[in-house]
């Protein structure tokens, strides 16, 4: 017997011995719609009558022009309700968008963690509150925008009398011109008590952007315990 599906006319090839006389209810397996069937109808019993019967047989009947997927695999025939189980879904799309999202992340977070450890005396010198961070990082920062470096200290005799003399180097690291402050100098002795110190100005008002200028200072007579020197940018009364 053939069935056709009342949603989407789908229609099936069915087997009619498969109907019980109550029928049962069957699933389209196309458009999942679900309805019951009748049983198909039992042939009458023949006529008591005597009718003519035309030999010639009957001019074939055309088919109507068939739909999309007239005839579909066999429906489904169930007595109890039936649920579609619709197929998993594909996860790798997903979990690869998400792994590449993870590592994306990871590599912002790199370039961000490069960028704050290289430019460090940049980001000091416009963010100055940064210092005490980095400090606690155990990494040297200078948020002035100048740099100290190369610093030596000599000791010699001259006119039979001791001179101590300091050098180095004071850059700019920053990314402006800046002017030069006081350079201040103190000598301390193993007790960690400050002898004496004094200030300089080196040899030039500013700097530019990465340009950088020796400077040298000479202290006549320093305190004989002296052992350890400390050079840093004077603060303001020094």
């Amino acid at each position: 017997m053939i069935l056709t599906c009342p949603q989407c006319a789908t229609r099936y090839q069915a087997d009619a011995a498969k109907f019980q006389p109550s029928g049962r209810n069957v699933r389209c397996a196309k458009c999942g719609h679900l309805w019951h069937q009748d049983p198909p109808p039992t042939e009458l019993d023949a006529p008591s009558d005597i009718a003519v019967i035309d030999e010639t047989p009957p001019p074939p009947v055309p088919e109507p022009a068939p739909r999309a997927a007239a005839f579909a695999p066999n429906p489904v025939i169930s007595r109890d309700d039936v649920v579609t189980v619709a197929p998993p879904r594909a996860r790798l799309p997903q979990q690869l968008t998400l792994g590449l999202g993870w590592a994306g992340l990871v590599a912002i977070v790199l370039v961000v963690g490069w960028s704050a450890m290289s430019f460090r005396h940049q980001i000091a010198t416009v963010w100055p509150q940064s210092a005490s961070l980095y400090a606690a990082l155990g990494m040297k920062t200078n948020a002035t925008g100048l740099d100290i470096q190369d610093v030596r200290y000599h000791r010699s005799m001259e006119a039979g009398q001791s001179v101590l003399t300091v050098t180095g180097t004071l850059a700019n690291d920053g990314p402006r011109e800046l002017p030069v402050p006081q350079i201040r100098v103190g000598l301390i002795d193993d007790d960690k008590r400050e002898l004496y110190h004094w200030t300089f100005i080196p040899g030039v008002m500013t700097l530019r952007p990465g340009q950088s200028t020796k400077f040298q200072t000479r202290l006549t007579n320093p305190p004989s315990a002296a052992r350890q020197f400390e050079l840093r940018f004077a603060k303001a009364g020094e």
